[in-house]
C-alpha cells in the first residue's frame, strides 16, 4: 500500500519532472517574446499601410 511517504521518496529521485518544468518555462518565454515581437511589428505595419493607403488615395 502506498503512503504519502513512499510517494515522496519515489518522486525525490525522479528528475523527469524538473526537466519538463524547465522546458515549459523556456516555451513560455519564447511565446512571450513572439507575442511581444508580433505586437510591435503589427503596429508598425498597420501604420505603414495606412500611410501608403492615404498616399494612394490622394488624401
Amino acid at each position: 500500500m502506498f503512503t504519502i511517504r513512499n510517494i515522496l521518496f519515489a518522486l525525490r529521485g525522479d528528475d523527469k519532472g524538473v526537466t519538463a518544468i524547465e522546458y515549459g518555462l523556456i516555451a513560455t518565454l519564447v511565446a512571450v517574446g513572439l507575442i511581444a515581437g508580433a505586437t510591435t511589428l503589427g503596429g508598425g505595419l498597420d501604420t505603414m499601410f495606412n500611410d501608403l493607403g492615404g498616399k494612394m488615395s490622394g488624401g
